[in-house]
């Protein structure tokens, strides 16, 4: 693989018990020039900043905030090779900053282990805090105003790092940082994407997402559908597919304009009836192929894969 570095000058919150809770990069970058990827000081490090570094927007940011025990510090971060593993939580966030930035697609980078790497965090209008002893900052952090908290979990709502051109996301609890969003793409109320997964294209997207999974231009996910790799495989999925309202796809890529009607569920074992033969197969048989229908058919228990006119996708072809 060709190496590819990045690096990017961020803030970071830093608990008293020295457990990074997270770093902002607002302006991550992607390094390909060989002469510096090969430069013996270059390397994945980070380094804190001293105030001549900084520009002055960033350096108001560097504090103690004493209510929520944590220190604002200014962090540079270096990644010499992205196709290697990440090594610390500001590496990791590096990385999913350049997702949610679309400087990278999921799966063009290495995310292995990035989660288990992270702290779980109590994540609030106020910032991010340690879930220990929460409800003493709680206490001193009133002061304030009233304390939100969005959720306590490894990972923190895109938008408040990222907020991409060109996408609506209807609630932003559902996306979280390192997700990759396509200009057009929709995420409606219900809908939800990880990081490290996402769309190419415009997409409409009220189903699930998951780690690992990308998905084409002009899919549509409908309500309660799901889409789940089987980490650490990535799954794709084609453009201008459909899935139906609790359609499941699990671990198993698909080709271009493939439907899967309601209540499907597929996994590589799943036994599906081949419509042109009768014959039942296990799902892997058709992965990755392309102008598929897959839905419930009366008089068969199993779902039935049929072949679509690749030319007009809404009719069916005799075989």
């Amino acid at each position: 693989m060709t190496s590819i570095g990045a690096q990017g000058v961020g803030i970071a919150n830093i608990a008293m018990t020295g457990e990074i809770l997270d770093t902002w990069y607002p302006t991550p970058e992607l390094i390909t020039d060989p002469t510096i990827l090969h430069h013996p000081h270059f390397h994945t490090h980070s380094t804190r900043l001293g105030a001549q570094d900084l520009p002055p927007k960033l350096l108001s940011l560097v504090k103690l905030d004493d209510q929520r025990l944590v220190e604002q510090v200014a962090i540079r971060t270096t990644i010499r090779d992205l196709n290697e593993p990440p090594t610390d939580a500001h590496d990791v966030y590096l990385r999913l900053h350049l997702l949610s930035h679309r400087l990278c697609t999921p799966g063009e980078i290495n995310m292995d282990d990035a989660i288990a790497i992270l702290n779980t965090v109590v994540w609030t209008n106020k910032g991010p805090c340690l879930p220990d002893n929460f409800e003493h900052m709680r206490t001193s952090l009133r002061s304030r105003g009233l304390i939100h908290v969005y959720g306590i979990d490894p990972l923190p709502r895109m938008v408040d790092y990222v907020v991409p051109s060109g996408v609506q996301i209807s609630e932003a609890e559902r996306v979280r940082l390192g997700a990759y969003l396509a200009p057009g793409t929709r995420v409606m109320r219900e809908g939800f994407v990880s990081h490290n997964a996402g769309t190419l294209g415009p997409c409409r997207i009220e189903g699930r997402i998951t780690s690992g999974t990308i998905v084409g231009e002009h899919s549509t996910l409908q309500l309660s559908s799901s889409l789940i790799s089987s980490k650490p495989v990535q799954m794709r999925v084609g453009k201008n597919c459909s899935f139906g309202i609790s359609a499941t796809v699990l671990g198993l890529s698909l080709g271009d304009n493939v439907h899967i009607g309601h209540k499907v569920v597929l996994d590589p074992h799943t036994p599906i009836r081949m419509g042109h033969s009768n014959e039942v197969a296990p799902a892997r048989f058709i992965e990755g192929t392309s102008h598929l229908s897959i839905a419930y058919e009366s008089g068969f228990t199993e779902p039935v894969a049929r072949p679509l006119n690749p030319d007009n996708p809404a009719v069916q072809v005799t075989v």
